[in-house]
């Protein structure tokens, strides 16, 4: 049996400035004695992040009760390392005591949990330090209906190119996939492809390996003439609306439609949770146990919600891909989300439409495309303005659907009109050369609140750069 392994004795390639990291992500088809071992190993992962954090807590609470004795700080109980080589240290030490049981996972189970661990709690720590105005909580435990996941970066993992339909990780062996790996066992042949690591999940009702592979080269610029700039508008009935219409990704409007079954999907799973609500669910404060029917109701819950995140997955995918490809500039806003989900009529919408995994994915994609993506500042008045005058308006209600200009009297969509504004904005920049860049476009030197109509030819507020001598702004 010819297999494509994560070993030394593959065929290496040093990382390089033209290297990229890939996640190619298969669905298993595991049977039932091997779903119990990636069950137990993901619950050795969650025991060992338990065990090392219970620690560095008892630690914390020792100190924190002897500075109330008023024991000086180099009497204090020393303090516990918390990065993942000190930690797994200290398991192995602790794990004949600790877990009895434990050569039966793979040792790399026990190691990605502490090294979650260590990541979480540098994490907090940077938070706490740093000052930031929203401190990161401190780590908490993690119970059996936290997600299920193990990472393996050592060990016999990888491929199994016999039949192209299945992988090999450690302790479990070889486990069917659903869908063939031809498209990343052909890199590993042709050498241009590493594996890392694999990465095993319990994710909507289903198991998967997600392989991080390392790419020598990136993918070939696509041929043909591109576009020069295109302004993108994130919208909620539509999943964005580009300032020029492209065949095969927007209709004649310049509009891309948002997945079909979305809508239909959440009429059902509304439906479920309303039923699931009606019947006899858990409840661990008198140790009720669910009735089948709440189970039955729960799973085809879970299915919905599989067919819902699969469909924007794949849309937004299919978007962000063609559009890399076709544009040689992408002008995107910053959008505050965060925000922005506070309203309460709006914040399901929103959510649903991912704007900030759309923006990844165009960061990461456009990098590989050579594709120069830019980023307009979070207060330019690009719903505001006027993309054929220049006008910026006082004021434009949310239900205003159609901007009308006074100046010029031109009427169009309003969401078109910001893609066409966002566009606009890179003729006023200095445009970057091959490389692909985010940068900040049209940031405002003064109140973008201000009333009043303005022209927005410059930047967004309408007046001369800071740059500019205040002698040229009077002359202008």
């Amino acid at each position: 049996m010819l297999s494509l392994d994560a070993n030394p004795e593959t065929p290496s390639h040093s990382a390089s400035t033209d290297s990229v990291v890939h996640a190619y992500v298969f669905a298993l088809d595991p049977t039932p004695t091997q779903q119990d071992m990636l069950q137990s190993h993901c619950g050795a992962q969650r025991f060992a992040y338990n065990w090392g954090l219970a620690m560095v807590r008892a630690v914390l609470a020792q100190r924190d009760a002897e500075r109330s004795y008023g024991v000086a700080e180099p009497d204090l109980t020393p303090h516990v390392n918390w990065s993942a080589y000190a930690l797994r240290k200290r398991w192995n030490e602790a794990k004949p005591a600790a877990a009895p049981w434990w050569s039966e996972n793979s040792k790399e189970a026990y190691a990605s949990g502490l090294a979650n661990l260590a990541t979480a709690l540098s994490r907090w720590a940077g938070g706490r330090d740093s000052g930031m105005n929203r401190v990161r909580r401190f780590p908490k435990f993690k119970s059996k209906r936290s997600r299920q996941s193990c990472r393996f970066s050592t060990g016999a993992f990888g491929l199994v190119a016999a039949d192209r339909r299945h992988v090999k990780l450690p302790r479990i062996g070889v486990v069917r996939t659903w869908e063939s790996t031809r498209a990343l066992e052909r890199r590993i042949r042709a050498g241009v492809a590493r594996i890392r690591s694999a990465t095993v999940s319990f994710r909507n009702e289903r198991w998967q390996v997600s392989f991080s592979v390392e790419l020598s080269g990136l993918p070939p610029a696509p041929r043909g003439r591109r576009i020069p700039v295109v302004g993108v508008d994130l919208g909620i009935k539509h999943l964005a609306i580009l300032s020029v219409p492209i065949p095969g990704i927007t209709d004649e409007n310049g509009f891309v439609a948002a997945p079909p079954d979305v809508e239909r999907a959440t009429k059902k799973l509304r439906r479920l949770q309303r039923r699931a609500s009606r019947r006899c669910g858990p409840d661990r404060r008198i140790s009720r146990t669910p009735s089948r029917r709440w189970e039955k109701t729960r799973a085809e819950m879970a299915r919905v919600h599989k067919q819902l995140t699969n469909a924007r997955k794949d849309k937004l995918h299919q978007l962000t891909t063609r559009l890399t490809a076709a544009c040689e500039s992408i002008v995107i806003e910053d959008l505050h989300v965060a925000g922005m989900i506070r309203n309460r009529r709006l914040s399901r919408s929103i959510q649903r439409a991912v704007w900030g995994e759309l923006r990844r994915q165009l960061t990461y994609k456009a990098g590989w495309r050579g594709t120069s993506l830019m980023v307009a500042d979070r207060f330019y008045p690009s719903s505001k303005t006027c993309s054929g005058c220049g006008a910026v308006k006082t004021k434009l209600r949310l239900s205003d659907r159609v901007f009308r200009c006074g100046d010029c009297h031109a009427e169009l969509d309003r969401d078109i009109n910001a893609a066409r504004n966002l566009a606009s904005l890179v003729h006023r920049q200095d445009r970057t050369s091959a490389a692909s860049c985010v940068g900040t476009l049209n940031k405002p030197d003064g109140n973008p609140r201000k009333s009043g109509v303005m022209s927005a030819m410059g930047t967004a507020t309408g007046r001369p750069p800071r740059s500019t001598p205040r002698s040229n702004a009077a002359a202008v």
